[in-house]
């Protein structure tokens, strides 16, 4: 998928007459919102397309940043290509926003380009959000000190070595910190962002028009509901990268002397 097809598939998205346009005049940002989504690889796809599926219907004016230009590979084997790199990217955006892949996140830990990046556009931004172990690399840029949040449920006590209060809610708000937990939580913070930018109203119209409204045939979406044995067994298979993971984030909070 080059930009040209990734951009074509964002314009496809044209449900968005049915969203109203003046609901997203805000006194800090007159224009449409401005959204920076960073990309890397080994993020999850579906991290990226869910949110992203509900700015563009909130005709935000939208930047995929890469590291360079070239375009990343996600969990899925789908490559997505960048329409902006660090050099060149916006220097303010309304949403920041990190999504996560834990194999991509830990090297995204350990890259100092990628930390800088963040915590300078983290300063400046209105909204700094994440879904899932994004948190991890908003924690390792400093953004979360002192501030509550989430991610995936089996990384997110990691938070805690970078300054962190720790939550087990799903989409967690503290001043203009958003957090999701893990992946499929990136459309319930989708539509709370787009709830503090555009209004309730249109959060709402948003959701139905993306008919989100979540019936899994299992009750095993949360480690209290899915039980100690196949709790234990995730555990099991992810172990060497939650061992790498809690490494990095003890080492982002050495060098913040935490």
């Amino acid at each position: 998928m080059d930009r040209r097809e990734f951009n074509a598939t964002l314009a496809a998205a044209s449900l968005l007459n049915l969203v109203a346009p003046a609901a997203l005049a805000q006194p800090a940002s007159p224009a449409r919102p401005r959204v920076g989504l960073l990309i890397h690889s080994d993020m999850i796809l579906l991290d990226l397309a869910g949110p992203l599926t509900v700015f563009s219907i909130m005709q935000a004016d939208i930047h995929l940043i890469g590291r360079t230009e070239q375009p990343v590979m996600t969990d899925v084997r789908l490559p997505v290509a960048p329409t902006v790199t660090f050099q060149n990217a916006p220097k303010m955006f309304d949403v920041l926003f990190v999504p996560g892949g834990l194999k991509g996140t830990v090297a995204a830990m350990q890259d100092r380009e990628t930390i800088e990046f963040l915590r300078q556009q983290g300063e400046a931004a209105r909204l700094v959000t994440s879904v899932c172990t994004g948190s991890l690399l908003l924690g390792a840029a400093g953004l979360l000190r002192g501030y509550q949040a989430t991610s995936h449920w089996y990384v997110r006590d990691l938070l805690a070595h970078m300054g962190a209060v720790v939550r087990r809610d799903r989409v967690v708000e503290d001043r203009n910190r958003v957090t999701g937990s893990g992946v499929t939580a990136g459309i319930d913070f989708a539509l709370a962002i787009a709830a503090r930018l555009a209004g309730e109203e249109a959060a709402r119209r948003i959701q139905l028009v993306i008919e989100y409204d979540p019936r899994p045939p299992f009750d095993s979406g949360s480690p209290e509901h899915a039980g100690p044995a196949l709790v234990g067994d995730v555990l099991k298979r992810r172990q060497d990268l939650i061992r790498e993971a809690e490494a990095a984030a003890k080492a982002a909070g050495a060098a913040m002397n935490l």
